[in-house]
């Protein structure tokens, strides 16, 4: 009996260090959290491209915070920004903006709270604080 106690105990330890921490699947505000990041990312290198193209530069700012209402007109203006329609990356980027507007005022619209609306903070990103050493 002592033995299979042990084969047991060591089996349930090998599936816990195999199996991933968290199996819950991901809540509309993980989905919501991880496409903004996505998107504004996304934006960020499509500016900082070696090849960027002029029209580029005309494009509303896309730093995006899903805790400000104004997020919402903010993906609004982007998607419907008339330029640089002839550019794969930047089509591929208001896809993805449509959809996380879509989840936002469909999907998740009664999961999420806003905690301000201020437009101007959607302008200026927030810098990450600088380490010293």
């Amino acid at each position: 009996k002592l033995p299979t106690m042990k084969m047991l105990l060591l089996l349930i330890a090998l599936l816990s260090a195999v199996l991933p921490a968290s199996t819950a699947p991901p809540t509309c505000y993980s989905r919501v959290l991880s496409l903004s990041k996505e998107i504004t990312e996304s934006f960020k290198e499509l500016q900082t491209s070696k090849t960027v193209d002029s029209c580029v530069e005309t494009l509303p700012r896309l730093y995006l915070d899903i805790h400000n209402y104004c997020v919402l007109a903010k993906l609004r203006d982007f998607v419907a920004y008339p330029g640089c329609d002839r550019l794969v990356e930047v089509d591929e980027l208001k896809e993805k903006a449509r959809s996380l507007y879509t989840i936002l005022i469909s999907y998740c619209r009664r999961d999420l709270v806003f905690l301000t609306d201020d437009c101007n903070a959607l302008e200026i990103p927030i810098s990450p604080p600088i380490e010293h050493s």
